[in-house]
């Protein structure tokens, strides 16, 4: 049954928390703008269906790997330091754009604190699958799951045609976030 639309605009890359924040459930989308760099979004809603609050909480990261646009990946992970959200990012090159995953951590209480950012990419085209396809040089996230050995278990679409999967520790991917990271703005 379809109850209602999750967004009227023209809002992309959604991901729903798995949990809520005082009785609110929270989203990350990116508002496909042409006023403001294509940025990470947090909304909230007591019910699915209506959305408001929102914030800004993530901006492309100028002379970096993610310097064009960025948006939300898989829906984020709970860990004991906070919520791992895996990202995409946008690199421009003189021959076309680069889709490339990094990882951030927002805090447990308040998903729109975002703790750290990785600086670098986990994740970036290499194989001929993810070079070549319907739009060349493209890693997309499509999802995550985090196995009881910490095991993170990454999907995601390889030059928009084939399907990937590949693994990470989860220790592994807070620490780019905490001490191999940049600030948060």
């Amino acid at each position: 049954e379809r109850v209602s639309l999750i967004t009227q605009a023209d809002y992309r890359n959604v991901v729903i928390f798995p949990g809520k924040f005082d009785g609110l459930y929270a989203r990350l989308d990116r508002p496909h703008s042409e006023i403001a760099p294509w940025s990470i979004w947090i909304s909230y809603s007591p019910d699915l269906c209506y959305w408001g609050q929102s914030q800004l909480i993530m901006r492309p990261e100028p002379y970096h790997w993610d310097e064009m646009k960025i948006g939300p990946g898989a829906p984020p992970i709970k860990t004991d330091q906070g919520w791992l959200s895996i990202y995409h990012g946008v690199f421009r090159t003189m021959d076309g754009s680069v889709y490339r995953l990094g990882v951030a951590l927002h805090d447990l209480e308040n998903p729109a604190k975002v703790i750290g950012v990785g600086d670098s990419w986990i994740l970036q085209p290499e194989d001929p699958w993810e070079i070549t396809g319907y739009v060349h040089n493209v890693v997309f996230s499509c999802g995550a799951v985090l196995e009881s050995d910490g095991t993170v278990k990454i999907y995601w679409g390889g030059a928009d045609t084939v399907m990937c999967a590949g693994e990470a520790n989860v220790s592994d991917l807070v620490a780019l976030c905490l001490h191999h990271g940049r600030p948060a703005k």
